[in-house]
């Protein structure tokens, strides 16, 4: 299966305008498991969902098959970065507590992640997946600007796989124990340009601004900034956040050798 790289060009945008996910997150997954060793996070992007399991994991096995990405991201002393793809990390089996995906599985090969996650997890070890949906300013009239140039002029530009995502990932069929799961969501406190920074970041406005020849984040911040108040002035952005868990028995964890 061929690596669909859309990111790569874009790791320095990536790296500075993702939001954050919230420390609940993290706090979260470290209840799934009882013993806190090692996980493994694939398609780390920056690093960032990364950064947050190094509060919680001895050790943090980071990969993305984009070295670019790789090269940006977030260094820290109990994170290992590599670059590998998620079908196939690399390490040892039953050799971690943990694997999570975030705002990736939708670029992955399901089954194949899913086949790979129950190898190298240890028994009883557990997996996590998440991303977050649409985002939501904290003003009526921005919101609406947002949401026609999201769904209005970026919508054919949207690779098919985003609807994995926007469905809560529930499409995609989950070979594990599920547990009960927090309500959950992203908040940011963001300025105009940060927004903007934020919104360069997508896919789909990439391959408008190759498509048309002109990145068109700039003609919706000026249309923003009438009403945004000072440039500088920081408001709320929302976002949805899509979360399954479950658990792997002994029954089902793979007792394959050697890597993937």
């Amino acid at each position: 299966m061929t690596f669909k790289d859309y990111f790569s060009e874009r790791a320095e945008l990536y790296a500075a305008y993702r939001p954050l996910y919230p420390d609940t997150l993290f706090e979260f997954l470290a209840s799934l498991t009882r013993e806190h060793r090692a996980v493994l996070d694939c398609g780390t992007g920056n690093g960032q969902a990364a950064v947050g399991l190094a509060a919680h994991f001895d050790r943090v096995i980071a990969t993305d098959p984009s070295f670019a990405q790789i090269r940006r991201a977030t260094r820290h002393k109990r994170i290992e970065y590599r670059v590998a793809r998620a079908e196939s990390s690399g390490l040892p089996s039953r050799s971690v507590d943990l694997v999570t995906a975030a705002q990736a599985l939708h670029w992955f090969e399901p089954s194949s992640f899913f086949n790979e996650a129950k190898r190298v997890l240890v028994p009883g070890g557990a997996v996590a997946i998440w991303g977050y949906g649409d985002p939501i300013l904290d003003s009526p009239p921005l919101h609406e600007m947002l949401h026609e140039f999201n769904r209005g002029l970026l919508e054919p530009y949207w690779f098919p796989e985003r609807k994995i995502l926007l469905d809560g990932y529930k499409t995609v069929p989950f070979p594990f124990d599920q547990v009960s799961l927090p309500a959950l969501e992203l908040e940011m406190r963001w300025t105009l340009p940060e927004l903007a920074g934020y919104l360069r970041t997508w896919s789909a406005t990439a391959r408008f601004a190759g498509e048309q020849g002109f990145d068109p984040v700039v003609r919706l911040e000026r249309s923003l900034a009438e009403h945004w108040g000072a440039p500088d002035f920081r408001r709320r952005v929302r976002w949805p956040l899509y979360l399954r868990a479950g658990k792997v028995g002994k029954e089902k964890s793979s007792n394959s050798g050697g890597g993937g």
